[in-house]
Protein backbone atom coordinates (compact mmCIF):
# COMPACT_ATOMS: atom_id res chain seq x y z
CA UNK A 1 0.00 0.00 0.00
CA UNK A 2 1.17 3.73 -0.14
CA UNK A 3 -0.38 6.13 2.23
CA UNK A 4 -0.24 9.72 1.05
CA UNK A 5 -1.51 12.68 3.68
CA UNK A 6 -3.36 10.23 5.90
CA UNK A 7 -3.39 11.53 9.77
CA UNK A 8 0.16 11.76 11.03
CA UNK A 9 1.13 9.53 7.45
CA UNK A 10 3.00 12.26 4.93
CA UNK A 11 4.19 9.48 2.36
CA UNK A 12 4.71 6.32 2.74
CA UNK A 13 4.70 3.13 1.51
CA UNK A 14 3.84 -0.24 3.16
CA UNK A 15 5.66 -3.59 1.67
CA UNK A 16 3.61 -6.60 3.23
CA UNK A 17 4.79 -10.25 3.39
CA UNK A 18 2.71 -13.07 1.81
CA UNK A 19 2.92 -14.30 5.09
CA UNK A 20 3.21 -12.85 8.70
CA UNK A 21 3.79 -9.05 8.92
CA UNK A 22 4.53 -7.54 12.23
CA UNK A 23 3.94 -3.05 12.05
CA UNK A 24 5.55 -1.97 15.27
CA UNK A 25 6.86 1.43 16.35
CA UNK A 26 6.32 3.68 19.16
CA UNK A 27 2.53 4.92 20.85
CA UNK A 28 1.37 7.93 18.17
CA UNK A 29 3.92 6.84 15.62
CA UNK A 30 0.84 5.74 13.17
CA UNK A 31 1.05 2.27 13.41
CA UNK A 32 -3.30 1.94 13.29
CA UNK A 33 -3.41 4.23 10.07
CA UNK A 34 -2.29 0.68 8.27
CA UNK A 35 -5.49 -0.74 9.92
CA UNK A 36 -7.37 2.62 8.54
CA UNK A 37 -5.88 2.54 5.25
CA UNK A 38 -7.03 -0.92 4.36
CA UNK A 39 -10.09 0.00 5.80
CA UNK A 40 -10.29 2.59 3.56
CA UNK A 41 -9.26 0.56 0.65
CA UNK A 42 -12.60 -1.82 1.70
CA UNK A 43 -15.05 0.73 1.33
CA UNK A 44 -14.69 1.73 5.00
CA UNK A 45 -16.42 5.54 5.98
CA UNK A 46 -14.23 8.58 4.77
CA UNK A 47 -14.14 10.62 7.67
CA UNK A 48 -12.02 14.10 6.17
CA UNK A 49 -10.97 14.37 9.60
CA UNK A 50 -8.28 11.33 8.60
CA UNK A 51 -6.67 14.12 6.12
CA UNK A 52 -3.50 15.48 7.13
CA UNK A 53 -3.38 19.01 8.21
CA UNK A 54 -2.46 21.66 5.27
CA UNK A 55 -3.61 18.75 2.55
CA UNK A 56 -6.07 18.99 0.65
CA UNK A 57 -7.12 14.98 0.65
CA UNK A 58 -5.82 11.56 1.79
CA UNK A 59 -5.00 9.11 -0.90
CA UNK A 60 -4.75 5.02 -0.22
CA UNK A 61 -3.64 3.03 -2.98
CA UNK A 62 -3.28 -0.91 -2.74
CA UNK A 63 -2.67 -3.86 -4.71
CA UNK A 64 -4.28 -6.87 -4.01
CA UNK A 65 -3.93 -10.02 -5.47
CA UNK A 66 -6.72 -11.98 -5.92
CA UNK A 67 -7.24 -15.24 -7.77
CA UNK A 68 -9.22 -15.94 -11.32
CA UNK A 69 -12.53 -17.06 -10.95
CA UNK A 70 -12.98 -16.31 -7.26
CA UNK A 71 -16.29 -14.38 -6.79
CA UNK A 72 -14.13 -11.02 -5.90
CA UNK A 73 -12.34 -11.28 -9.28
CA UNK A 74 -15.92 -12.26 -10.80
CA UNK A 75 -17.24 -9.23 -9.44
CA UNK A 76 -14.70 -6.77 -9.84
CA UNK A 77 -14.40 -7.69 -13.90
CA UNK A 78 -18.17 -7.32 -13.37
CA UNK A 79 -18.10 -3.97 -13.15
CA UNK A 80 -15.04 -3.31 -15.80
CA UNK A 81 -11.95 -2.98 -13.34
CA UNK A 82 -8.95 -5.08 -14.87
CA UNK A 83 -6.68 -7.55 -12.97
CA UNK A 84 -3.29 -6.43 -13.57
CA UNK A 85 -1.03 -10.06 -14.01
CA UNK A 86 -3.71 -11.27 -11.30
CA UNK A 87 -3.77 -8.35 -8.98
CA UNK A 88 -6.42 -5.42 -8.16
CA UNK A 89 -5.53 -2.11 -8.12
CA UNK A 90 -7.51 -0.16 -5.76
CA UNK A 91 -6.89 3.44 -4.68
CA UNK A 92 -9.61 5.90 -2.91
CA UNK A 93 -9.31 9.35 -2.08
CA UNK A 94 -10.72 11.75 0.68
CA UNK A 95 -10.88 14.98 0.07
CA UNK A 96 -10.98 17.40 3.19
CA UNK A 97 -14.22 18.63 2.50
CA UNK A 98 -15.54 14.57 2.80
CA UNK A 99 -15.97 13.81 -0.64
CA UNK A 100 -14.60 10.44 -1.46
CA UNK A 101 -13.92 8.59 -4.45
CA UNK A 102 -12.88 5.08 -5.48
CA UNK A 103 -11.57 3.63 -8.68
CA UNK A 104 -10.65 -0.30 -8.99
CA UNK A 105 -8.38 -1.87 -11.86
CA UNK A 106 -8.32 1.54 -13.57
CA UNK A 107 -12.05 1.94 -13.43
CA UNK A 108 -14.17 4.79 -11.57
CA UNK A 109 -16.59 2.72 -9.28
CA UNK A 110 -19.19 3.43 -6.26
CA UNK A 111 -17.44 2.84 -2.90
CA UNK A 112 -19.97 0.42 -2.05
CA UNK A 113 -18.66 -1.97 -4.69
CA UNK A 114 -15.56 -1.87 -2.12
CA UNK A 115 -17.80 -2.82 0.23
CA UNK A 116 -18.52 -5.86 -1.71
CA UNK A 117 -15.06 -7.30 -2.27
CA UNK A 118 -14.39 -6.64 1.46
CA UNK A 119 -15.72 -9.83 3.17
CA UNK A 120 -14.02 -11.90 -0.15
CA UNK A 121 -10.62 -10.30 0.86
CA UNK A 122 -9.52 -9.17 3.87
CA UNK A 123 -11.03 -10.30 7.28
CA UNK A 124 -10.52 -6.92 9.88
CA UNK A 125 -10.40 -7.78 13.46
CA UNK A 126 -9.68 -4.79 15.84
CA UNK A 127 -10.95 -2.81 18.96
CA UNK A 128 -13.22 -0.80 16.38
CA UNK A 129 -13.59 -2.84 13.49
CA UNK A 130 -14.75 -6.15 13.01
CA UNK A 131 -16.09 -8.09 10.15
CA UNK A 132 -16.08 -11.38 9.03
CA UNK A 133 -16.73 -14.40 11.65
CA UNK A 134 -18.94 -11.69 13.62
CA UNK A 135 -21.84 -12.06 10.72
CA UNK A 136 -24.29 -14.76 11.51
CA UNK A 137 -23.81 -15.74 8.06
CA UNK A 138 -20.59 -16.24 8.08
CA UNK A 139 -20.64 -18.34 10.76
CA UNK A 140 -22.42 -20.86 9.64
CA UNK A 141 -20.49 -20.59 6.54
CA UNK A 142 -17.62 -21.10 8.32
CA UNK A 143 -18.60 -23.89 10.74
CA UNK A 144 -20.05 -25.82 7.49
CA UNK A 145 -16.24 -25.54 5.70
CA UNK A 146 -15.63 -27.23 9.08
CA UNK A 147 -17.80 -29.74 9.07
CA UNK A 148 -16.78 -30.97 5.77
CA UNK A 149 -18.43 -33.28 4.01
CA UNK A 150 -20.82 -33.91 6.74
CA UNK A 151 -22.56 -30.87 5.86
CA UNK A 152 -21.50 -30.12 2.51
CA UNK A 153 -23.30 -33.44 0.58
CA UNK A 154 -26.57 -32.69 2.36
CA UNK A 155 -26.32 -28.92 2.10
CA UNK A 156 -25.93 -29.60 -1.51
CA UNK A 157 -28.68 -31.59 -2.29
CA UNK A 158 -30.94 -29.54 0.16
CA UNK A 159 -30.29 -26.53 -1.59
CA UNK A 160 -31.41 -28.03 -5.11
CA UNK A 161 -34.32 -29.77 -3.38
CA UNK A 162 -34.77 -25.97 -1.93
CA UNK A 163 -34.90 -23.91 -5.16
CA UNK A 164 -37.21 -26.10 -6.80
CA UNK A 165 -39.55 -25.65 -3.69
CA UNK A 166 -39.61 -22.10 -4.00
CA UNK A 167 -40.53 -22.15 -7.71
CA UNK A 168 -43.26 -24.89 -7.38
CA UNK A 169 -44.57 -22.84 -3.90
CA UNK A 170 -44.16 -19.63 -6.14
CA UNK A 171 -46.35 -21.07 -9.62
CA UNK A 172 -48.80 -22.90 -6.73
CA UNK A 173 -49.53 -19.37 -4.93
CA UNK A 174 -50.08 -17.86 -8.41
CA UNK A 175 -52.34 -20.28 -10.00
CA UNK A 176 -54.42 -20.29 -6.37
CA UNK A 177 -54.81 -16.27 -5.93
CA UNK A 178 -55.39 -16.00 -9.24
CA UNK A 179 -58.04 -18.18 -9.83
CA UNK A 180 -60.16 -15.73 -10.37
CA UNK A 181 -58.02 -13.61 -13.33
CA UNK A 182 -57.45 -16.69 -14.91
CA UNK A 183 -61.25 -18.02 -15.42
CA UNK A 184 -61.96 -14.29 -16.58
CA UNK A 185 -58.56 -14.48 -18.92
CA UNK A 186 -59.84 -18.33 -19.99
CA UNK A 187 -63.36 -16.96 -21.47
CA UNK A 188 -61.72 -13.84 -23.08
CA UNK A 189 -59.68 -16.45 -24.97
CA UNK A 190 -62.40 -18.63 -25.29
CA UNK A 191 -64.76 -15.28 -27.20
CA UNK A 192 -62.37 -14.32 -29.14
CA UNK A 193 -61.29 -17.55 -30.62
CA UNK A 194 -64.71 -17.96 -31.55
CA UNK A 195 -65.20 -14.95 -33.39
CA UNK A 196 -62.07 -15.85 -35.20
CA UNK A 197 -62.90 -18.77 -36.48
CA UNK A 198 -66.21 -17.97 -36.82
CA UNK A 199 -64.82 -15.52 -40.05
CA UNK A 200 -62.42 -18.10 -40.82
CA UNK A 201 -59.89 -15.69 -42.19
CA UNK A 202 -57.05 -16.57 -44.63
CA UNK A 203 -53.32 -15.27 -44.03
CA UNK A 204 -52.94 -12.35 -46.47
CA UNK A 205 -57.03 -12.10 -47.28
CA UNK A 206 -57.45 -8.88 -46.24
CA UNK A 207 -54.47 -6.94 -48.68
CA UNK A 208 -56.36 -9.75 -51.48
CA UNK A 209 -59.75 -8.05 -50.76
CA UNK A 210 -58.31 -4.41 -50.49
CA UNK A 211 -56.72 -4.70 -54.06
CA UNK A 212 -60.18 -6.27 -55.86
CA UNK A 213 -62.78 -3.76 -53.86
CA UNK A 214 -60.15 -0.85 -55.17
CA UNK A 215 -60.34 -2.34 -58.91
CA UNK A 216 -64.48 -2.99 -58.79
CA UNK A 217 -65.31 0.45 -57.57
CA UNK A 218 -63.59 1.76 -60.55
CA UNK A 219 -64.01 -0.88 -63.14
CA UNK A 220 -66.24 1.79 -65.78
CA UNK A 221 -63.15 4.28 -65.51
CA UNK A 222 -60.97 1.31 -66.01
CA UNK A 223 -62.65 -0.50 -68.87
CA UNK A 224 -62.72 3.22 -70.65
CA UNK A 225 -58.93 3.82 -70.11
CA UNK A 226 -58.12 0.12 -71.59
CA UNK A 227 -60.48 0.66 -74.61
CA UNK A 228 -59.14 3.90 -75.29
CA UNK A 229 -55.93 2.59 -74.78
CA UNK A 230 -56.63 -0.07 -77.19
CA UNK A 231 -57.98 2.47 -79.91
CA UNK A 232 -54.58 4.27 -79.25
CA UNK A 233 -52.19 1.22 -80.11
CA UNK A 234 -54.76 -0.69 -82.70
CA UNK A 235 -56.75 1.43 -83.97
CA UNK A 236 -60.86 0.87 -84.30
CA UNK A 237 -62.17 -1.43 -86.81
CA UNK A 238 -65.35 0.37 -87.47
CA UNK A 239 -62.77 3.38 -88.68
CA UNK A 240 -60.18 1.60 -91.16
CA UNK A 241 -58.83 4.94 -92.13
CA UNK A 242 -57.74 5.62 -88.76
CA UNK A 243 -54.18 6.42 -87.44
CA UNK A 244 -52.76 4.51 -84.55
CA UNK A 245 -49.73 3.43 -83.54
CA UNK A 246 -49.30 -0.01 -84.58
CA UNK A 247 -50.04 0.98 -87.95
CA UNK A 248 -47.35 4.08 -88.08
CA UNK A 249 -44.72 2.39 -86.71
CA UNK A 250 -45.33 -0.50 -89.20
CA UNK A 251 -44.77 1.68 -91.73
CA UNK A 252 -41.66 2.84 -90.03
CA UNK A 253 -40.33 -0.04 -89.99
CA UNK A 254 -40.91 -0.72 -94.21
CA UNK A 255 -39.41 2.39 -94.70
CA UNK A 256 -36.27 1.38 -92.67
CA UNK A 257 -35.99 -2.30 -94.36
CA UNK A 258 -35.96 -0.99 -97.92
CA UNK A 259 -33.25 0.81 -97.52
CA UNK A 260 -31.11 -1.41 -95.14
CA UNK A 261 -28.86 -3.39 -96.96
CA UNK A 262 -26.58 0.45 -97.54
CA UNK A 263 -26.15 1.37 -93.85
CA UNK A 264 -25.17 -1.28 -90.85
CA UNK A 265 -26.29 1.62 -88.74
CA UNK A 266 -29.52 2.26 -90.05
CA UNK A 267 -30.35 -1.61 -90.40
CA UNK A 268 -29.88 -1.54 -86.29
CA UNK A 269 -32.85 0.84 -85.99
CA UNK A 270 -34.54 -1.04 -88.24
CA UNK A 271 -34.22 -4.13 -85.59
CA UNK A 272 -35.57 -1.55 -82.67
CA UNK A 273 -38.32 -0.51 -84.74
CA UNK A 274 -39.48 -4.10 -85.43
CA UNK A 275 -38.78 -4.95 -81.88
CA UNK A 276 -41.07 -1.95 -80.69
CA UNK A 277 -44.01 -2.77 -83.38
CA UNK A 278 -43.56 -6.61 -81.60
CA UNK A 279 -44.10 -4.96 -78.07
CA UNK A 280 -46.91 -2.78 -79.50
CA UNK A 281 -49.04 -5.83 -80.63
CA UNK A 282 -48.33 -7.35 -77.11
CA UNK A 283 -49.54 -4.77 -75.31
CA UNK A 284 -52.26 -3.94 -77.36
CA UNK A 285 -53.40 -7.82 -77.13
CA UNK A 286 -53.35 -7.51 -73.23
CA UNK A 287 -55.42 -4.52 -72.93
CA UNK A 288 -57.82 -5.99 -74.99
CA UNK A 289 -58.30 -9.19 -72.96
CA UNK A 290 -58.08 -7.00 -69.79
CA UNK A 291 -61.32 -4.80 -70.99
CA UNK A 292 -63.13 -8.11 -71.93
CA UNK A 293 -61.98 -9.53 -68.50
CA UNK A 294 -62.48 -6.74 -66.25
CA UNK A 295 -65.52 -7.91 -63.57
CA UNK A 296 -67.83 -5.02 -63.27
CA UNK A 297 -70.52 -6.61 -61.57
CA UNK A 298 -71.78 -4.67 -58.47
CA UNK A 299 -72.99 -8.44 -56.64
CA UNK A 300 -69.48 -8.98 -56.32
CA UNK A 301 -68.31 -5.65 -55.16
CA UNK A 302 -70.62 -5.89 -52.02
CA UNK A 303 -69.83 -9.44 -51.29
CA UNK A 304 -66.20 -8.26 -50.90
CA UNK A 305 -67.18 -4.57 -48.98
CA UNK A 306 -68.85 -7.65 -46.87
CA UNK A 307 -66.33 -10.08 -46.33
CA UNK A 308 -63.96 -6.87 -45.48
CA UNK A 309 -65.90 -5.08 -43.07
CA UNK A 310 -65.70 -9.02 -41.35
CA UNK A 311 -62.42 -8.63 -41.14
CA UNK A 312 -62.08 -5.30 -40.17
CA UNK A 313 -64.17 -6.20 -37.02
CA UNK A 314 -61.50 -8.77 -36.22
CA UNK A 315 -58.00 -6.80 -36.71
CA UNK A 316 -59.42 -4.13 -34.54
CA UNK A 317 -59.60 -6.28 -31.93
CA UNK A 318 -56.42 -9.16 -32.46
CA UNK A 319 -54.50 -7.31 -34.35
CA UNK A 320 -52.90 -4.87 -36.92
CA UNK A 321 -53.52 -7.06 -40.04
CA UNK A 322 -55.05 -10.69 -40.75
CA UNK A 323 -51.76 -12.18 -40.47
CA UNK A 324 -51.50 -10.29 -36.25
CA UNK A 325 -54.93 -11.98 -35.74
CA UNK A 326 -53.69 -15.41 -36.75
CA UNK A 327 -50.61 -15.00 -34.82
CA UNK A 328 -52.81 -13.60 -31.96
CA UNK A 329 -55.43 -16.93 -32.15
CA UNK A 330 -52.39 -19.27 -32.17
CA UNK A 331 -50.97 -17.76 -29.37
CA UNK A 332 -54.56 -17.68 -27.45
CA UNK A 333 -55.18 -21.44 -28.01
CA UNK A 334 -51.74 -22.45 -26.34
CA UNK A 335 -52.73 -20.10 -23.69
CA UNK A 336 -56.06 -21.62 -23.13
CA UNK A 337 -54.91 -24.83 -22.82
CA UNK A 338 -52.69 -24.04 -20.33
CA UNK A 339 -55.45 -22.69 -18.25
CA UNK A 340 -57.66 -24.90 -18.54
CA UNK A 341 -55.21 -27.48 -17.27
CA UNK A 342 -54.82 -25.55 -14.12
CA UNK A 343 -57.03 -27.63 -11.88
CA UNK A 344 -54.90 -30.95 -12.94
CA UNK A 345 -51.54 -28.58 -12.78
CA UNK A 346 -52.77 -27.62 -8.76
CA UNK A 347 -52.89 -31.16 -8.10
CA UNK A 348 -49.41 -32.27 -9.60
CA UNK A 349 -47.92 -29.04 -8.15
CA UNK A 350 -49.34 -29.85 -4.62
CA UNK A 351 -48.32 -33.32 -4.46
CA UNK A 352 -45.09 -32.38 -5.68
CA UNK A 353 -44.76 -29.45 -2.85
CA UNK A 354 -45.69 -31.84 -0.30
CA UNK A 355 -42.55 -34.40 -1.06
CA UNK A 356 -40.38 -31.61 -1.15
CA UNK A 357 -41.27 -30.27 2.10
CA UNK A 358 -40.62 -34.25 3.45
CA UNK A 359 -37.36 -34.17 1.60
CA UNK A 360 -36.35 -30.75 2.67
CA UNK A 361 -36.96 -32.06 6.75
CA UNK A 362 -35.09 -34.56 6.34
CA UNK A 363 -32.08 -33.35 4.47
CA UNK A 364 -32.51 -30.37 7.30
CA UNK A 365 -32.42 -32.68 10.39
CA UNK A 366 -29.40 -34.54 8.70
CA UNK A 367 -27.56 -30.82 8.58
CA UNK A 368 -28.53 -29.64 11.90
CA UNK A 369 -27.17 -32.90 13.37
CA UNK A 370 -24.11 -32.16 11.35
CA UNK A 371 -23.86 -29.17 12.32
CA UNK A 372 -24.00 -29.44 16.51
CA UNK A 373 -21.45 -32.25 16.17
CA UNK A 374 -19.41 -29.89 14.33
CA UNK A 375 -19.76 -27.03 16.70
CA UNK A 376 -18.94 -29.39 19.66
CA UNK A 377 -15.77 -30.02 18.15
CA UNK A 378 -15.10 -26.14 17.47
CA UNK A 379 -16.38 -25.17 20.89
CA UNK A 380 -13.93 -27.23 22.23
CA UNK A 381 -10.59 -26.03 20.16
CA UNK A 382 -11.19 -22.62 20.16
CA UNK A 383 -11.87 -22.55 24.35
CA UNK A 384 -8.65 -24.54 24.28
CA UNK A 385 -6.55 -21.77 22.30
CA UNK A 386 -8.36 -19.17 24.84
CA UNK A 387 -6.82 -21.41 27.29
CA UNK A 388 -2.89 -20.14 25.91
CA UNK A 389 -4.25 -16.63 25.14
CA UNK A 390 -4.20 -15.43 28.24
CA UNK A 391 -8.19 -16.30 28.89
CA UNK A 392 -7.84 -19.55 30.75
CA UNK A 393 -11.45 -19.32 31.95
CA UNK A 394 -13.17 -17.93 29.07
CA UNK A 395 -15.56 -20.59 27.21
CA UNK A 396 -16.65 -20.56 23.42
CA UNK A 397 -19.99 -22.16 22.49
CA UNK A 398 -21.85 -22.34 19.63
CA UNK A 399 -25.67 -21.66 19.56
CA UNK A 400 -27.94 -23.55 17.13
CA UNK A 401 -31.45 -22.61 17.00
CA UNK A 402 -34.23 -22.97 14.79
CA UNK A 403 -37.37 -20.54 14.48
CA UNK A 404 -40.92 -22.26 15.43
CA UNK A 405 -44.06 -20.80 12.99
CA UNK A 406 -47.62 -21.46 13.48
CA UNK A 407 -49.27 -24.81 12.18
CA UNK A 408 -50.87 -22.89 9.35
CA UNK A 409 -47.54 -21.01 7.97
CA UNK A 410 -44.72 -22.00 5.35
CA UNK A 411 -42.06 -24.13 7.38
CA UNK A 412 -40.79 -27.88 7.84
CA UNK A 413 -40.65 -30.11 10.28
CA UNK A 414 -38.12 -30.76 11.96
CA UNK A 415 -38.03 -32.36 15.84
CA UNK A 416 -41.07 -32.62 16.58
CA UNK A 417 -41.33 -28.47 15.33
CA UNK A 418 -42.84 -26.91 12.49
CA UNK A 419 -39.56 -24.42 11.82
CA UNK A 420 -38.52 -21.44 8.94
CA UNK A 421 -36.38 -22.78 6.33
CA UNK A 422 -34.09 -21.31 4.01
CA UNK A 423 -31.86 -21.67 1.01
CA UNK A 424 -29.10 -23.02 4.05
CA UNK A 425 -31.51 -25.14 6.02
CA UNK A 426 -33.60 -24.44 9.14
CA UNK A 427 -30.64 -23.24 11.55
CA UNK A 428 -29.32 -19.97 13.10
CA UNK A 429 -25.52 -20.53 13.93
CA UNK A 430 -24.30 -17.91 17.08
CA UNK A 431 -20.91 -17.92 18.69
CA UNK A 432 -21.14 -17.36 22.31
CA UNK A 433 -18.47 -16.32 24.44
CA UNK A 434 -18.52 -16.43 28.60
CA UNK A 435 -15.42 -14.84 29.73
CA UNK A 436 -15.11 -16.09 33.28
CA UNK A 437 -17.12 -18.11 35.00
CA UNK A 438 -20.92 -17.39 36.02
CA UNK A 439 -20.99 -14.96 33.27
CA UNK A 440 -23.56 -16.11 30.82
CA UNK A 441 -22.71 -16.70 27.16
CA UNK A 442 -23.44 -13.54 24.79
CA UNK A 443 -22.65 -13.32 21.01
CA UNK A 444 -18.95 -12.72 20.43
CA UNK A 445 -19.51 -9.50 19.79
CA UNK A 446 -21.48 -8.23 22.85
CA UNK A 447 -19.35 -10.61 25.08
CA UNK A 448 -16.18 -9.37 25.17
CA UNK A 449 -14.14 -6.70 25.53
CA UNK A 450 -12.10 -4.92 22.50
CA UNK A 451 -8.40 -6.90 23.44
CA UNK A 452 -10.52 -10.02 24.65
CA UNK A 453 -12.22 -9.97 20.90
CA UNK A 454 -9.74 -9.62 18.75
CA UNK A 455 -7.61 -13.12 21.00
CA UNK A 456 -11.19 -14.98 20.07
CA UNK A 457 -11.13 -13.75 16.55
CA UNK A 458 -7.57 -14.77 16.86
CA UNK A 459 -8.57 -18.45 18.18
CA UNK A 460 -11.28 -18.84 15.91
CA UNK A 461 -9.27 -18.23 12.98
CA UNK A 462 -6.40 -20.61 14.03
CA UNK A 463 -9.02 -23.27 13.72
CA UNK A 464 -10.68 -22.18 11.24
CA UNK A 465 -7.82 -21.70 9.26
CA UNK A 466 -8.00 -23.39 5.51
CA UNK A 467 -11.86 -23.47 5.94
CA UNK A 468 -12.18 -19.87 5.30
CA UNK A 469 -11.91 -18.56 2.25
CA UNK A 470 -10.75 -14.89 3.03
CA UNK A 471 -7.41 -14.92 2.13
CA UNK A 472 -5.91 -12.03 4.21
CA UNK A 473 -6.12 -11.29 8.39
CA UNK A 474 -5.33 -7.94 9.40
CA UNK A 475 -5.47 -8.14 13.57
CA UNK A 476 -5.43 -4.38 15.85
CA UNK A 477 -4.60 -4.47 19.56
CA UNK A 478 -4.88 -8.64 19.19
CA UNK A 479 -2.40 -8.46 22.07
CA UNK A 480 -4.37 -6.13 24.33
CA UNK A 481 -3.95 -6.53 27.93
CA UNK A 482 -1.34 -9.67 27.74
CA UNK A 483 2.46 -10.16 28.12
CA UNK A 484 4.66 -12.44 28.93
CA UNK A 485 4.29 -16.35 27.90
CA UNK A 486 0.55 -15.40 26.54
CA UNK A 487 1.93 -12.80 24.55
CA UNK A 488 4.38 -15.97 23.16
CA UNK A 489 1.23 -17.74 22.62
CA UNK A 490 -0.50 -15.37 20.74
CA UNK A 491 3.16 -14.95 18.62
CA UNK A 492 2.63 -18.66 18.09
CA UNK A 493 -0.72 -18.70 16.88
CA UNK A 494 -0.47 -15.76 14.35
CA UNK A 495 2.53 -17.84 12.86
CA UNK A 496 0.74 -21.11 12.14
CA UNK A 497 -2.47 -18.82 10.65
CA UNK A 498 0.34 -17.20 8.54
CA UNK A 499 0.99 -20.45 6.94
CA UNK A 500 -2.12 -20.89 5.12
CA UNK A 501 -2.78 -17.04 4.88
CA UNK A 502 -1.68 -13.24 4.31
CA UNK A 503 -1.65 -12.08 8.30
CA UNK A 504 -0.80 -8.28 9.08
CA UNK A 505 -0.93 -7.39 13.04
CA UNK A 506 -0.14 -4.09 14.33
CA UNK A 507 1.37 -4.97 17.48
CA UNK A 508 3.63 -2.80 20.80
CA UNK A 509 4.61 -6.87 22.04
CA UNK A 510 7.83 -7.73 21.05
CA UNK A 511 6.73 -11.46 21.85
CA UNK A 512 4.36 -11.38 19.03
CA UNK A 513 6.44 -9.38 16.30
CA UNK A 514 9.37 -11.69 17.31
CA UNK A 515 7.10 -14.28 15.19
CA UNK A 516 6.75 -12.37 12.44
CA UNK A 517 7.80 -13.22 9.09
CA UNK A 518 8.69 -9.50 8.55
CA UNK A 519 8.65 -6.57 10.66
CA UNK A 520 7.70 -3.37 9.24
CA UNK A 521 8.71 0.32 11.63
CA UNK A 522 6.42 3.17 11.67
CA UNK A 523 9.07 5.61 12.55
CA UNK A 524 8.13 9.37 12.83
CA UNK A 525 10.50 12.04 11.70
CA UNK A 526 11.93 14.98 13.78
CA UNK A 527 8.69 17.24 12.22
CA UNK A 528 6.23 14.56 13.97
CA UNK A 529 5.54 12.84 10.56
CA UNK A 530 5.70 9.93 8.73
CA UNK A 531 7.38 9.78 5.12
CA UNK A 532 8.22 7.63 2.39
CA UNK A 533 11.09 6.46 4.27
CA UNK A 534 9.49 6.24 7.33
CA UNK A 535 8.20 2.59 7.17
CA UNK A 536 11.24 0.51 7.64
CA UNK A 537 11.56 -3.11 6.62
CA UNK A 538 13.53 -4.42 9.71
CA UNK A 539 16.56 -6.97 9.34
CA UNK A 540 19.36 -8.23 10.84
CA UNK A 541 20.73 -5.77 14.02
CA UNK A 542 17.95 -3.26 13.11
CA UNK A 543 15.19 -5.71 13.96
CA UNK A 544 16.85 -6.94 17.17
CA UNK A 545 17.24 -2.97 18.31
CA UNK A 546 13.80 -2.27 17.74
CA UNK A 547 12.93 -5.44 19.58
CA UNK A 548 14.94 -4.30 22.45
CA UNK A 549 12.98 -0.77 22.41
CA UNK A 550 9.46 -2.42 22.41
CA UNK A 551 11.29 -5.23 25.45
CA UNK A 552 13.09 -2.05 27.66
CA UNK A 553 12.34 0.62 26.31
CA UNK A 554 16.24 0.81 25.76
CA UNK A 555 17.54 -0.03 22.08
CA UNK A 556 21.37 -0.95 23.80
CA UNK A 557 20.27 -2.45 26.73
CA UNK A 558 23.02 -5.52 26.47
CA UNK A 559 19.96 -7.62 28.79
CA UNK A 560 16.88 -6.77 26.53
CA UNK A 561 19.46 -7.71 23.76
CA UNK A 562 20.08 -11.08 24.52
CA UNK A 563 16.14 -10.92 25.55
CA UNK A 564 15.71 -10.20 21.68
CA UNK A 565 17.69 -12.47 20.21
CA UNK A 566 16.07 -15.07 22.24
CA UNK A 567 12.92 -14.47 21.29
CA UNK A 568 13.60 -14.65 17.51
CA UNK A 569 14.84 -17.84 18.24
CA UNK A 570 12.39 -19.57 19.65
CA UNK A 571 10.19 -17.69 16.63
CA UNK A 572 12.50 -19.41 14.22
CA UNK A 573 12.91 -22.81 15.93
CA UNK A 574 8.98 -22.95 15.84
CA UNK A 575 8.91 -21.92 11.91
Amino acid sequence: MRIRSLGVIDDAVVELSPGFTAVTGETGAGKTMVVTSLGLLLGGRADPALVRIGAKAAVVEGRITVPEGTSAAVRAEEAGAELDDGALLISRTVSAEGRSRAHLGGRSVPVGLLSELADDLVAVHGQTDQQGLLKPARQRGALDRYAGDAVTVPLAKYTAAYRRLRAVTTEVDEITTRARERAQEADLLRFGLDEVAGVEPRAGEDTELAAEAERLGHAEALASAATSAHAALAGIPEDPEGVDATTLVAGAHRALEAVRSHDPALAALAERIGEIGILLGDVAGELAGYADDLDADPLRLAAVEERRAALTQLTRKYGSDIDGVLAWAEEGAARLTELEGDDDRLEELTAERDALRGELAGLAQALTDARHEAASRFAAAVTEELASLAMPHARVTIDITATEVPEDADGVPVDGRLVAYGPSGVDEVELLLAPHPGAPPRPIAKGASGGELSRVMLAVEVVFAGTDPVPTYLFDEVDAGVGGKAAVEIGRRLARLAKSAQVVVVTHLPQVAAFADRQLLVEKTNDGSVTRSGVLVLEGEDRVRELSRMLAGQEDSETARAHAEELLATARGDG
